[in-house]
């Protein structure tokens, strides 16, 4: 069986009372199934976290793989003051963010290029126009979904990891920053642009349809 099929293997979403400190006294006594019950039971939802980074299927397996090495190395440091699974989330996260700076990536927007413009006065340049509420609907289908992502990918490395962590992982603001290796302004700065960044990249597909022909008449007249 490859990494990649053991790791979807399915897994019990309910926790039996007990389950993890009894699978924890297995571990760290040097129990073989133990490890294979802990990939077993955390191995798929901690790929489905890892392909919220990476594109390539192989890549989030190959980091799933990366930290449940290095979370077997480092039992003897897991205190028992959190949920075994938000531990291992933690390596996860920290294995793909690793794995993503040893990587070459494409070329990425610029941020200045997709970031709100302001008058003299302080006001938008350009209007502003509020989404459709068919848009929150539309994001539910699967295309619609793979096109966000696309969008994501093509911010700068530093802004589309900290959207990950906090818009997608859902970590807050100061666990972000953590993991970075950043301050808690700079990533609050950071997160307000890359939202502001993702909008400018989803327009195309979610702003009311009224707005898109509005917007390419101004277009064809300046010429």
């Amino acid at each position: 069986m490859s990494a990649t099929s053991t790791l979807n293997a399915p897994a019990s979403d309910v926790t039996i009372p007990g389950f993890e400190h009894d699978l924890l006294s297995r571990l760290r006594a040097g129990d073989e199934r133990a490890y294979d019950t802990l990939v077993h039971h955390y191995g798929g939802r901690m790929l489905s976290t890892a392909k919220r980074f990476f594109r390539c299927e192989d890549d989030a397996a190959d980091a799933v793989q990366e930290a449940f090495v290095a979370a077997f190395r480092r039992l003897d440091t897991f205190g028992g003051d959190s949920q075994l699974y938000t531990w291992l989330h933690r390596i996860v996260v920290n294995a793909c963010l690793m794995r993503l700076r040893s990587q070459s990536r494409k070329p990425t927007v610029s941020m200045d290029e997709l970031l709100p413009k302001f008058d003299s006065t302080g006001h938008h340049a350009d209007r502003v126009t509020a989404w459709s509420a068919a848009a929150s609907e539309q994001a539910s289908t699967s295309e619609t979904r793979a096109y966000v992502r696309a969008c994501i990918d093509r911010l700068p490395d530093i802004y589309r990891q900290i959207l990950i962590l906090r818009d997608i992982e859902e970590l807050d603001t100061q666990e972000t920053a953590d993991l970075l290796g950043e301050s808690l302004a700079n990533v609050k700065t950071r997160l307000h642009r890359a939202r502001q960044a993702l909008r400018t990249l989803l327009e195309p597909m979610f702003e009311p349809e009224a707005s898109r022909s509005t917007r390419a008449s101004r277009s064809t007249s300046g010429r």
